[in-house]
């Protein structure tokens, strides 16, 4: 284990649970937690170092909702105003209705891009954008939610372009992660690329492949919106992964993000009430923080809980006090901002977990955080 262990006592059992985990046959990871805005673990081990740089998948969208948080803060956007407001092209086939509050919410019924190369139109989230004002909605806006995997990332961008007149990236750098110096990144420098650690497939044990094998098969909504994650990309490596030169260049929104538990933690430092450097206001967090949905996930088909991009925490992910926001990622990362405790938490594992979202590990050293926090 490397690092910073902890200069902060009272967060000791997070470094003796953290290196048990670094035990485990196979198991490498990245661990950093700030109370108070003072960084109290860093702890990296394995094949990551404290200065590795690896993909996160959709860890990437609450980092990118702190842009979101920055406009809604400036009064740039209208959480209640129409999307036709800022996107007028938007409101084709009954989706007119729709506000922006319900958009990052994951309620507009646009989960998937239909009969697109999803590739491509992450790497230009313009073409997404267009495909999507002129799609009908597959539920009628508001009378479900579903996980918008890869769909959120592009409205987030869109919103950013049409009220900036520039990318939500080039917003995230400038005014954001540049004067943190936060090591996370919506699109990676090539001269980076040297810290950059790959992401692995997950290593199944005997028991997890039996029980993947026994699973049902997904449903036509869910492979709708995962089914072409791994579509052939005829420029170099395949599939929507940060190993994707192509993709860690550009740094979609929805599952882009490159960079460290160290960079994830001091991120969300400045989302909670009390920093020095307050991304946004504390009523902003508290306002994206507020339960939109809750229930069962259209495209997931799982119990889950979304804020305005955010999500939050619930009887099966549950990470953080109730005013606690944040995402987790498809390989078991997990990053969040809790006021109640005022921690602000990076955890990346490699290789992937299985079966996907915040691993077993991630909650559980966030849970010891919590009470360690309050001792």
């Amino acid at each position: 284990m490397t690092g910073t262990h902890t200069n902060h006592p009272s967060f000791e059992p997070v470094v003796e649970l953290f290196d048990r985990y670094l035990q485990e046959e196979g198991f490498s990871g990245q661990l950093s937690i700030r109370f108070r805005g003072e960084l109290v673990v860093d702890l990296a081990g394995g094949s990551l170092a404290p200065e590795s740089l690896t993909g996160v998948y959709s860890v990437s969208k609450g980092v990118a909702a702190l842009v979101i948080a920055r406009l809604i803060d400036t009064g740039e956007l209208d959480l209640d105003a129409l999307v036709t407001h800022y996107w007028p092209e938007f409101g084709t086939l009954g989706k007119g209705v729709l506000t922006v509050r319900q958009l990052l919410s994951h309620q507009a019924g646009l989960p998937a891009i239909l009969g697109a190369r999803l590739l491509q139109d992450m790497l230009d989230s313009a073409v997404g954008a267009a495909a999507l004002a002129a799609q009908r909605p597959l539920w009628q806006p508001g009378s479900a939610f579903g996980y918008h995997a890869v769909t959120i990332g592009v409205f987030m961008e869109e919103l950013v372009r049409r009220i900036r007149g520039t990318t939500l990236q080039q917003t995230f750098n400038s005014e954001i992660r540049g004067p943190r110096q936060a090591e996370f990144y919506l699109g990676l420098p090539a001269s980076l690329d040297e810290r950059y650690v790959d992401v692995a497939d997950a290593v199944l044990t005997s028991d997890q492949r039996r029980a993947a094998a026994a699973a049902p098969p997904r449903d036509a909504l869910a492979e709708a919106v995962f089914g072409n994650f791994d579509a052939p990309d005829d420029r170099g490596p395949t599939g929507m992964s940060t190993n994707n030169e192509r993709i860690r260049r550009a740094g979609p929104a929805a599952i882009g993000g490159v960079g460290s538990a160290r960079g994830l933690a001091r991120l969300y430092a400045d989302a909670l009430p009390g920093s020095a450097d307050p991304i946004a206001s504390p009523d902003t967090f508290a306002l994206m923080a507020q339960q939109q949905v809750w229930g069962q996930d259209r495209t997931l088909d799982c119990p889950n809980s979304f804020g305005i991009v955010f999500m939050l925490p619930q009887p099966r992910m549950p990470f953080g006090g109730l005013a606690a926001f944040g995402h987790d990622g498809a390989g078991g990362a997990l990053a969040f901002a809790d006021p109640s405790t005022e921690i602000a938490f990076g955890y990346i594992p490699v290789p992937m977990q299985y079966p996907g979202g915040a691993d077993h590990r991630a909650l559980a050293l966030a849970r010891l955080a919590r009470q360690c926090a309050r001792a």
